[in-house]
């Protein structure tokens, strides 16, 4: 008992009647709901961001639609997570609306609309069109017409039916809204009702009439096209829908296309190419590619039927080899859609890319078919008369004047390229399609073209950064190593840490072995143009101090000493650069995407320092961590909420549930008890195994100076006295839900809080650890809190230490690797009790060293 507690003006607090203890766990189970809220949105933002860094870089064409669209987004993901945080603490960041409303303004001026040629018109020519028109045309059209309009290639003459007119047709007589309520209806797993669905919604949009004013301007496009041609003209209809024919997003043949159509099948042609965005295919590829519905317009493409002798397809690359710089030329008389479609085998010539340009092999098939437009309308399959059947469909001079239009088109569109041709009998070329190229990223060994030298040292990972770079390799495992990080270094890390962002711009090039693409290093990476490679395995330990490496982080492979051929690359052509359109993305995106506030323990960490969206989310991300860290030693009552866990250890625990983290067979138990059975939190039970796995051998034997220490602690410091109303002798107990976890103990006369996240979410898994006080003098305790923190730094930890207060926080692993974090510091958290009375004893301090890296080997790293 101590002095106080029988004195007569202390009272003795009132216990909690059923109703207040169900108050106080609603309570906690409303702030974790909103801190997990926020941390989704952060993640979110943080994808959006990744995407408007991409759109920067320019390789892609886009329109103000779009960015107007993704810069919004990323508004309403921020202005959520302000929202989630003044909910977790009653309004107490009620500035950040203030300052949101500041950074919103000065955004709001570069994404008012940029009116060029057609800009909100129902039809565009196909001559009017370009990489400014992608929102309104869709990629497929847009860069037909800007190969035309740019490059002077020929291209056939037509027309586009722009997403403003697919929007007006979907907004009339509430078509939209019965269509998503046939969408609501079914499930996405259940095929068959899928395929009702989706047959339901394209014969209403089919039997649905247009908007009288689109009907009109398609026809009288029509008209024009025949007139500027002096003859009655036939046109394939074909899809160009937003997102169709974009960098990993192919959405290859999941649209109708329609072929040699005349003025009377026209209006038709147009529905069924619109209704073709619900077909099966194209739905079930939406919700596999998590792309929303409402994300996805249908312009179509009118363009005239040429009268072709051949045509195919073409890639600039290998799609299986990313460094194969051959050209492929696929090709077969008449038509190309039996290339297209995979309906006939097709001559096959590969061209070097090497100057002079020549086929270096070849393929002839049989091609015993082909097709060809009917007399009317459509096509039909002709039988091949015997002595085409075997004879090659191209010269070698066409071949290699198609594979140079290819190499052409790669180099203005910056990215390797699928394209579909059609010559005709007089050898003119025709391109009708181009787009990017889908090649196989997940090669186990990319070799580098005539150079066997060229083999990678490690291969894989994912692609951060863009380009690549060259330089001393340069492990950092700690905050001392990069006070000697040279200029021009490969900077190599186990985890992407934000931190380490200070580097980049002295780095030719970054490896990391864990770490998501959308984390601040990888942002600021890609902003400051270094090429990054995250999550290659075994990079840390493979690569010494000072070794020459090339870095490739576009091929995914890390080289043994400079590879020139990779250096002499042209880089890729930034299709955006210069247009107005790209221009006023970047001026928003300087009030969006730059990070300045970096260091949560500045004094000017704070809303009025928060210059851009991105400050503003660090600044969320950051409070909210610390609210959710501190609000159970903050609240009262906390332990009356909770259940007592029922365990074979001496110590009490208890058990706060913030939603499901203990099974409904244990939440219907009527006592104030849980079974550890019951719990089905992995954080919480990834830490329990820790502190359980190898039994606390008692404190360590003190020698004399030792003993005095922590005798006359005791005598000028109330919190070692267990009876003492510190906050340190507070119950040991866990707050949980299946993902979350955090826990606040006593162990020995230190105070520990724990807290982590785990789930599926990669970019949202954090843990982090806050250990302070001792029962030795304040040296023994710093001594231990350093032990201990460079036990933690050896497991990616970020570590802060002042005095004998310990701050380590982890973030951005995959769920194995969290848990086996978690696991080690149980374990810890167990066994470095009372160690600080032999901290000044370097023969136990190595001693316990060896012990706890022996004890480790029982969590194993995840291979």
């Amino acid at each position: 008992m101590s002095l106080f507690d029988w004195l007569p003006f202390r009272k003795k607090k009132a216990e909690k009647t059923q109703e207040d203890l169900a108050e106080i766990r609603r309570m906690f189970a409303t702030r974790y709901k909103h801190f997990s809220l926020l941390i989704r949105a952060n993640t979110a933002t943080h994808e959006l961001m990744a995407e408007l860094e991409e759109a920067l870089r320019g390789f892609q064409p886009y329109g103000m639609h779009y960015v107007r669209a993704l810069c919004s987004r990323i508004s309403e993901s921020v202005y959520e997570m302000i929202g989630h945080l003044n909910k977790l603490d009653h309004g107490s960041y009620e500035k950040l609306y203030d300052q949101f409303s500041v950074i919103h303004s000065k955004i709001s001026p570069h994404l008012e609309s940029i009116h060029h040629a057609g800009e909100g018109e129902l039809v565009l020519s196909l001559s009017e069109v370009g990489r400014d028109q992608a929102d309104l045309c869709g990629p497929k059209m847009a860069t037909l017409g800007e190969a035309g309009n740019e490059l002077g290639l020929k291209i056939p003459a037509g027309f586009v039916v722009t997403t403003v007119s697919f929007h007006k047709f979907m907004e009339k007589d509430g078509l939209e809204e019965q269509v998503d309520r046939l969408i609501q209806t079914a499930d996405p797993d259940d095929r068959e009702a899928m395929f009702q669905v989706s047959s339901k919604i394209m014969q209403l949009i089919i039997n649905s009439d247009l908007p009288d004013d689109v009907t009109a301007a398609i026809l009288e496009a029509y008209d024009s096209l025949c007139a500027d041609h002096g003859e009655v003209v036939n046109v394939a209809v074909r899809s160009s829908a937003l997102g169709e024919d974009s960098e990993g997003a192919a959405f290859a043949g999941q649209y109708r296309s329609i072929l040699n159509i005349d003025r009377s099948s026209l209006i038709l042609a147009c529905k069924e190419v619109m209704a073709s965005k619900y077909s099966l295919q194209a739905m079930a590829y939406r919700i596999n590619r998590g792309i929303r519905d409402e994300d996805v317009a249908m312009s179509v493409g009118c363009i005239m039927m040429v009268e072709a002798a051949s045509g195919g397809v073409a890639y600039s690359r290998s799609p299986m080899n990313i460094r194969d710089e051959n050209i492929s030329v696929y090709s077969v008389w008449g038509l190309p859609k039996a290339v297209v479609d995979g309906a006939a085998e097709a001559d096959e010539f590969m061209v070097s890319r090497t100057k002079p340009m020549q086929v270096i092999g070849r393929h002839i098939a049989d091609k015993e078919d082909r097709y060809v437009c009917d007399i009317g309308e459509g096509v039909h399959c002709v039988r091949q008369v015997n002595g085409f059947r075997a004879a090659p469909s191209l010269t070698d001079d066409q071949a290699v004047n198609v594979a140079r239009q290819a190499v052409r088109i790669e180099e203005h569109f910056g990215s390797a390229q699928d394209i579909e041709w059609a010559m005709t009998k007089d050898g003119d070329l025709y391109l009708l399609q181009c787009r990017p190229l889908m090649q196989l990223d997940d090669s186990p060994e990319v070799v580098l073209q005539n150079s066997s030298a060229s083999i990678p040292v490690l291969s894989g990972g994912r692609t951060a950064s863009p380009g690549v770079g060259v330089g001393p390799a340069f492990p950092v495992r700690k905050d001392a190593d990069t006070l000697h990080f040279p200029d021009g270094g490969v900077l190599i890390l186990r985890q992407a840490l934000p931190s380490r962002a200070a580097l980049l711009s002295r780095c030719s090039a970054v490896i990391t072995e864990q770490g998501g693409i959308a984390g601040h290093l990888a942002n600021v990476a890609r902003e400051f143009g270094v090429p990054a490679l995250f999550g290659l395995k075994g990079a840390l330990s493979r690569f010494k101090e000072g070794r020459i490496i090339t870095v490739d982080a576009d091929g995914r492979s890390v080289y043994d000493g400079l590879i020139e051929e990779l250096l002499k690359e042209k880089p890729r052509h930034r299709l955006m650069r210069g247009s107005a359109v790209q221009a006023s993305l970047r001026k928003a995106a300087r009030h969006i995407v730059r990070l300045n506030l970096t260091d949560p323990d500045s004094p000017k960490f704070r809303p009025s320092n928060c210059k851009t969206m991105h400050d503003i989310m660090r600044y969320c991300h950051e409070m909210s961590v610390r609210e959710m860290f501190e609000f159970g030693t903050k609240k009262e009552f906390v332990q009356s909420a909770s259940r007592q866990l029922i365990c074979s250890v001496p110590k009490q625990f208890w058990v706060l549930n913030l939603g499901d983290g203990i099974t409904p067979e244990g939440r219907k138990r009527n006592d104030r008890c849980v079974l550890l059975e019951h719990i089905t939190s992995a954080p919480m039970l990834a830490l329990w195994e820790g502190m359980q796995a190898v039994p606390w051998e008692g404190p360590p034997a003190v020698h004399t100076q030792g003993l005095l220490s922590v005798m006359f602690e005791a005598t000028i410091n109330p919190d070692l006295n267990t009876t003492s109303p510190s906050h340190f002798s507070q119950k040991n107990y866990f707050m949980i839900s299946k993902r979350y976890c955090c826990l606040q103990s006593r162990f020995g006369f230190h105070f520990c809080g724990v807290e982590a996240l785990i789930g599926d979410r990669v970019s949202e898994n954090y843990a982090s650890l806050q250990f302070k006080g001792g029962a030795a003098n304040l040296e023994r305790r710093i001594l231990r809190a350093k032990f201990v923190g460079e036990i933690l730094d050896e497991f990616d930890f970020r570590v802060r230490i002042r005095e004998d207060n310990l701050n380590a926080r982890l973030e951005g692993l995959e769920h194995a690797s969290m848990e086996r974090r978690l696991k080690i510091l149980g374990y810890l958290i167990t066994h470095t009790r009372q160690l600080d009375m032999i901290m000044t004893n370097e023969a136990e301090v190595e001693k316990y060293k060896k012990k706890f890296a022996e004890d480790f080997k029982l969590f194993p790293a995840v291979q």
